[in-house]
Order: C-alpha cells, then sequence, then structure tokens
C-alpha cells in the first residue's frame, strides 16, 4: 500500500523513546481467569455500550501475546506501553501472565513500560472511598516486588481526569456515576494514589516514574468575557487540576478546600518527585458561557447546570470518532505547560497519541501521525524537553463505551476471527523508525 508523498519527519534526537500503547481491559480479553473490575458491571448494563459489546474476549491479546509480542518486534519499536490489570493480579496467578510478557519483551529487544491503573478498578473499590488510595499502594508493591526486575519505567495513573469526569461526574463510562462536582473526591483520592504509588515503587528501587495525564488546549468560544471565564475554568479541570498538585503540590485556587480529609499532608504524597510526566494528547476544547443542555461526549447529554458549554470547533478535518485534527494545539499544549511550569516541569512524553479511522489503507492516521511528529518536534525546538512518543494504539481494541466501533490500531483486528492484519499505518511508522536511526 502506496503511502501520500511526505517529506521525511526532521530527525528526533539519540535515545528519542519510540513506542505504542495498550490497555489491558481494551485488549486482554480472558474475563474468566480474573476478577470482575467496574468495567464488567457496567458493560453488563444494557444502553451503557453503543454497540452493546463487551471486553470479555476483546482482542484476546491474553492468549495471542507471542502474537501481538511479534508484531510489536516487526514494527520495531523501543518500548511498549501496556497495563497491568489489578483485577488480574488479584487472581490466582495473575502475575504470571505479565511475568511471561516482560520475559518475551525483554527477549524480543522492547523495553517494557506497565501502566498500573488503566480504569479497570477491581469490583468493590471505589475512588470515593480513601481507602482505595491505599488498597492501590498495596497492588503496586506486589507487581513491583514480582517484576520490577524487568521493567526500566513505570507509569502509575492513567488520564486520571476522564475517568473522573467521564465515569464518576457524567456517568458515561464505568461506574456509571452522575456526580456532577461531587465527583472531585475521585480526583483526590486518585491524586493520593498516585503519590503513595510512587512512594511504593521507590521502596522497590524503581528510579524511572511517571504518570500519564490528559490534557489539551482550551479555546474560548469568543473573547466575550462570559466565554473566557467559562474556558479557562474548563482548563483548570482539564489541565490544572491535575497537573499542578503533582508538579507544584498545590491545587489551583479555590480547588484544595472542596477536596476531603488533611489535604495539605496530602499533597505531600502527591507530590511525591516523578522522572517524567506523560501528556496523552487528542484535540483541543473550545468553551464557552453555559447555554443549556447539548449534546457531547459521544452523543451523551451534558447537564445543563454546569458552568461552561463545550462547542464544536470548526474548520479542521475530523476523525472517524468525529475530534477535529489539530497538530498545531500538540505544540500550543507543550510550550504552554513549558512557559506555565518552567524547572517544575520534568522531562516529558507523549505517552497517548492517536486518531479512529477505518480501513487497512489508513491513509489519514499516517498523515495525523506525521503532522504530530512535525508539531512534537516544533515544540522541542521551542525548548520543550520531550523524552518519547507513544501511538495510540498498536491494536484495534474495545474503546470503552464505543465498543467496537471505533478503530484506533496500526493493527487491524478482526473481532469474529482475531486475526491481526498490519495497516499502511504500521508500515509507514516501521519505516519512519528505521529512518530516525539511519
Amino acid at each position: 500500500m502506496a503511502t501520500p508523498p511526505h517529506p521525511p519527519v526532521p530527525r528526533f534526537p539519540s535515545g528519542f523513546l519510540w513506542g505504542v500503547s495498550t490497555s489491558a481491559h481494551q485488549i486482554e480479553g480472558a474475563a474468566d481467569l480474573r476478577e470482575p473490575s467496574v468495567w464488567d458491571t457496567f458493560t453488563a448494563e444494557p444502553g451503557r455500550v453503543r454497540d452493546g459489546s463487551t471486553a470479555d474476549v476483546a482482542c484476546d491479546h491474553y492468549h495471542r501475546r507471542g502474537e501481538d509480542v511479534a508484531l510489536l518486534t516487526g514494527l520495531g519499536v523501543d518500548a511498549y506501553r501496556f497495563s497491568i490489570s489489578w483485577p488480574r493480579v488479584n487472581s490466582p496467578r495473575g502475575l504470571d501472565f505479565y511475568d511471561a510478557l516482560l520475559d518475551d519483551l525483554c527477549a524480543a529487544g522492547v523495553r517494557p513500560v506497565p501502566t498500573l491503573f488503566h480504569w479497570d478498578l477491581p469490583e468493590g473499590l471505589d475512588w470515593l472511598d480513601r481507602d482505595t488510595a491505599y488498597r492501590f499502594a498495596e497492588y503496586v508493591g506486589r507487581v513491583a516486588d514480582r517484576l520490577g526486575d524487568r521493567v526500566p519505567k513505570w507509569i502509575t495513573l492513567n488520564e486520571p481526569a476522564e475517568h473522573t469526569l467521564l465515569g464518576h461526574a457524567l456517568g458515561i463510562h464505568a461506574p456509571g456515576r452522575q456526580l456532577l462536582f461531587d465527583a472531585l473526591p475521585v480526583a483526590h483520592h486518585q491524586l493520593l494514589a498516585h503519590g503513595l504509588a510512587v512512594r511504593a515503587l521507590r521502596a522497590a528501587g524503581a528510579t524511572d516514574v511517571g504518570i500519564a495525564n490528559s490534557h489539551g488546549p482550551v479555546w474560548p468560544a469568543s473573547r466575550d468575557a462570559a466565554d473566557e471565564e467559562a474556558a479557562d475554568f474548563y482548563d483548570v479541570l482539564l489541565n490544572r487540576l491535575f497537573a499542578e498538585p503533582v508538579l507544584l503540590g498545590s491545587y489551583p485556587s479555590g480547588l484544595g478546600e472542596l477536596m476531603p480529609g488533611d489535604v495539605g499532608a496530602d499533597l505531600e504524597i502527591i507530590a511525591e518527585p516523578v522522572d517524567w510526566y506523560g501528556v496523552n494528547y487528542y484535540a483541543p476544547t473550545k468553551v464557552g458561557a453555559p447555554r443549556g443542555t447539548e449534546i457531547d461526549f459521544g452523543g451523551v447529554r451534558m447537564p445543563a447546570e454546569l458552568p461552561f458549554s463545550v462547542r464544536e470547533i470548526e474548520g479542521y478535518p475530523t476523525t472517524d470518532f468525529g475530534w477535529p485534527v489539530v497538530p498545531e494545539a500538540l505544540t500550543e499544549l507543550l510550550t504552554t505547560f513549558h512557559g506555565r511550569y518552567g524547572d517544575r516541569l520534568p522531562p516529558v512524553v507523549v505517552t497517548e497519541n492517536g486518531c479512529s479511522y477505518r480501513g487497512l489503507d489508513d491513509q489519514s492516521r499516517i498523515t495525523f501521525h506525521d503532522a504530530h511528529l512535525r508539531a512534537l518536534h516544533r515544540a522541542m525546538t521551542a525548548g520543550v524537553d520531550v523524552r518519547g512518543y507513544f501511538v495510540w494504539s498498536l491494536l484495534d481494541n474495545f474503546e470503552w463505551a464505543e465498543g467496537y466501533s471505533q478503530r484506533f490500531g496500526l493493527v487491524h483486528v478482526d473481532f469474529t476471527t482475531l486475526e491481526r492484519t498490519p495497516k499502511a499505518s504500521y508500515g509507514w511508522f516501521r519505516e519512519l523508525l528505521r529512518e530516525q536511526r539511519l
């Protein structure tokens, strides 16, 4: 399959980390060999998932581990970011799977980069409960003791912002609560869990620890004061609420008072130094003053009482998910963080960047990544210390509340036969990595 005639992507520094990402619940399957998670309960409820599907089988990565490691080897990536399923670790011999996966990756020369929580909370635990943070730290300690000898780079949490907003404030994701701002304790307890996990990993000898937070520029709908005020508020919720406790040891003004417990003491834990900061970027968000109930987040009506409204970004191509493709917003995001946090911002790794497109000859995906890598290089030229880039995702997978209707993979998965077929973008990325290493 021919790729479009793009000029060569600019040269990235020697030692820059190239990888791909997945998550356990989205690809592993083998649900009968782990304990249930909140996502199992959620997807069992009719109407929760767009196509009515579950992740019971997903890509069956659990049984096809060798095939998928071979795809990583063929791609030529330096690293593989995957997640470890807390419910699987809680089951008998649950760590055996990850033990074998790490052995396979190390034998293939692919660096393992495990994420310790990617939304699949064990059923019976609750992020509204402070004790869950301590239970998480215990689980992290068990994992690190078993696997730490082969893991050079750890990620504590993935996207606590989305897990709070979509799962607990709006009810679009598991566990399906609609608490609005009463979901703030969920944010605090996840951040506390992150800090406790950093301590547990350090105690096990880890020296390369980060977090993967989702971020994006927030654009006001107009220069009207009400629109700018709403956009600033949304920026606090999406970006600053989850970055500043980790990087600065403080909440944005007014939010600390809304959090439970001894917030000052908790912030000392949350701000345990990280070695790098992970950024998941997909698109900017356009925000204006509230104007009543509107359709957003995959067709779910957002409550009218929210103090902002999300607007459509016009004038840009969109993915099959309907997300605008705005590569220059990645440059904007990273340079904004660099200017905002200065030397408090450690080296950055783009832990997710990707797009949903159907078809094997996925030229739009190639164009997407080509443009975003150029935007990333511009941010680095402007002074942002970026150390790596992970494509989301290696495989088409179970895309949460969208089921199997969206396809983010470099590799196509037939969800009837489970056959894997590399797409044009897989070949393009493989060649890009070869060129970067010449």
